[in-house]
């Protein structure tokens, strides 16, 4: 908690008592402290109380934050002595001042030595910092003012990780010393840049807010290409008025494409989006921005403004599919244009801010001569799964999260026939099927008034009625799998779905689970029963932690035998350790089984090539 007092123009000065650590001021109603005036931005300027005392942050205000008539961007500790202007209201501050351990430290010296112990660590930093010390320290929690946010103060803005670098170094290494000294000096330079970028940022998205308004532009009428067009002509007018301000190394060029970007577009998720390399993009919060690249995550440079610029991306995600999301309904699933599947969730259960994830759909539609290029699947597997779709086998893909069982579902559907009515369901669409004849369905959540929700269970119910040779659920987590159970049994055959598991036997477990979650009050023998009449195949996929996805097991369901579902594995992978890049290796090997079905195959007249399944070893090493 901390305190501070507040003053509007000429009226009387008030005290304000933040109840946490932080301390949100502008317009909007969600601020901590609300200040109705044209001068407050929604969400101006925010105070937080830190170890050492309380800092002032501005938000990309378009009046800015000033202190002692500089604006700034961070700044801190404040003192009682600081004249704070936030917007048209000062603000004076009683500060909380937390002491540090290693001022505690200082203050035991300065009492057995006199007081000279404080004065002597200063004057020594100050001496191996040079001059331009004190000014660059105060670069990360002051300003950036338009003349100075162009200046080089990277010398001292690095003397902290210079101690904390060269603290083992002597003077014989004087050359380790100086690359140490160049690459931090590198890091500060970006750091600042970025900075400057975000800063400025702020600043151009707000007028171009201003300045929608002011024109009167009704964006809800406007096609993404004129609302793109129109953003961008304004952004470049506001660059040019404000080029008197703006620093000569910052590049215009980009700082435009980064506000047109997070005002008509996805932000900094942009670039990542365009990139082939990246499968994943994680938002943590509006500083914290993760993707997945070739199985790995890592940590991107790039970040959001603010929370509520990571707000402003998710509905404009969500708005134009019917979804909404606020305090009351704070998760969301949806897609983007090109079917990659999007998942939100805000505050209050999002305690960083809110979170984002963005699982990407290839451009490049993948077959299976892609997955065996890449060693996720032997030929022979690929030869016998045709042969499986084609006989209007059901079958189930099983997996963890993120394994790639939307993927191979997609890769599947290549063997449907083009003269089958498919009827595709999901909660949000995402299979890309290519046949004629084909009906997508799409969940609904319910409106603002709790009622109008349409689930999976009703859609699957509803599919029985509209003629399909083939019934495609996107994935069972509910009720629906007794529907979908049931659809396999009266002649629907063909049908394929998913399910979270992780071995096939899990699966016989979580769809017994999954029919008493429906309600069904039925024994567990007639369910068992039901589930081995309707399924026939079982497909695991599995995501390896060096981030490669293979399919390690095709299992066939055989029958019930003294009430327990009998499996049998066609073919698995056999792993044999990791190579030398960590990644797992081994080979696809036929357990010699034949699928029972084979004989009724060749019953009927067909020939079937049993080769496949008498061969030890198939493919080569991962």
């Amino acid at each position: 908690m901390f305190d501070f007092y507040y003053q509007q123009g000429n009226s009387r000065r008030k005290l304000f008592q933040a109840k946490g650590s932080h301390c949100s001021v502008g317009s909007a109603r969600n601020n901590d402290l609300i200040i109705d005036s044209r001068l407050m931005s929604k969400r101006h300027a925010e105070l937080r109380l830190e170890q050492d005392g309380v800092y002032l942050r501005d938000l990309g205000s378009l009046s800015g934050t000033w202190i002692n008539r500089e604006r700034i961007v961070d700044y801190g500790p404040l003192s009682d002595l600081d004249e704070i202007e936030v917007g048209d209201i000062s603000v004076s501050f009683r500060s909380v001042r937390m002491m540090s351990s290693n001022e505690a430290e200082l203050n035991s010296m300065n009492a057995s030595q006199g007081g000279n112990a404080h004065q002597d660590a200063d004057a020594s930093q100050d001496k191996s910092a040079g001059p331009s010390a004190n000014a660059a320290r105060r670069f990360d929690r002051q300003e950036m003012s338009p003349a100075s946010a162009g200046q080089s103060s990277t010398a001292g803005q690095t003397v902290g990780d210079f101690e904390e670098a060269g603290a083992g170094i002597t003077s014989d290494n004087g050359a380790q010393n100086e690359e140490v000294s160049q690459a931090n000096l590198e890091d500060a330079d970006d750091k600042k840049f970025d900075q400057a970028l975000a800063y400025w940022g702020r600043i151009i998205h707000e007028q171009l807010l201003f300045q929608m308004d002011l024109r009167r532009k009704d964006v809800n009428r406007m096609s993404d290409e004129q609302l793109r067009t129109e953003s961008s002509q304004l952004i470049s007018e506001i660059i040019r008025s404000l080029s008197s301000q703006l620093p000569d190394s910052l590049d215009r060029v980009q700082l435009s494409e980064n506000v047109l970007n997070e005002s008509v577009g996805l932000g900094p998720l942009e670039q990542f989006l365009s990139d082939e390399s990246v499968t994943e993009i994680m938002v943590n919060n509006y500083r914290e921005i993760f993707v997945e690249r070739a199985g790995r995550l890592e940590r991107s440079s790039a970040h959001f403004s603010s929370d509520a610029t990571v707000f402003a991306v998710i509905e404009r995600i969500i708005t134009p599919l019917g979804r909404r999301i606020d305090e009351s309904s704070p998760i969301v699933d949806a897609r983007l244009k090109d079917g990659s599947r999007v998942n939100a969730i805000i505050p209050p259960l999002a305690l960083k801010g809110p979170s984002l994830t963005i699982r990407k759909f290839p451009k490049h539609r993948l077959q299976f001569s892609d997955l065996v290029a890449c060693d996720s699947v032997s030929q022979a597997m690929v030869d016998f799964l045709r042969v499986c779709v084609e006989m209007r086998k059901n079958i189930i893909v099983s997996g963890g999260t993120g394994s790639g069982k939307t993927t191979l579902l997609n890769v599947l559907s290549n063997f449907i026939p083009d003269t089958d009515r498919i009827v595709t369901i999901e909660d949000a669409a995402e299979l890309k099927l290519v046949q004629p004849n084909l009906v997508s369905l799409e969940s609904r959540p319910s409106n603002l008034e709790g009622k109008g929700a349409v689930p999976i269970r009703d859609l699957v119910k509803n599919s029985l009625r509209m003629r399909p040779d083939r019934i495609v659920v996107g994935e069972c987590r509910g009720g629906e799998a007794i529907d979908m159970l049931q659809a396999m049994n009266t002649g629907h055959d063909g049908s394929l779905t998913t399910i979270h598991a992780n071995t096939p036997r899990d699966v016989l477990s979580r769809l017994e689970v999954l029919i008493l979650m429906a309600g069904m009050d039925l024994p567990v023998t007639a369910i068992r029963e039901q589930v081995a009449s309707a399924v026939d195949l079982i497909i695991q996929q599995t995501r390896f932690p060096c981030g490669s996805r293979k399919i390690t097991r095709i299992t066939e369901v055989v029958g019930v035998e003294s009430g327990t579902v009998q499996l049998q594995d066609i073919f698995r992978f056999e792993q044999q350790g990791v190579n030398e890049q960590r990644r797992v290796r081994g080979y696809f090997s036929a357990t010699g089984a034949i699928p029972t079905f084979y004989e009724e195959l060749r019953s009927i007249g067909m020939e079937v090539d049993l080769s496949a399944f008498r061969s030890r070893a198939e493919g080569g090493l991962g």
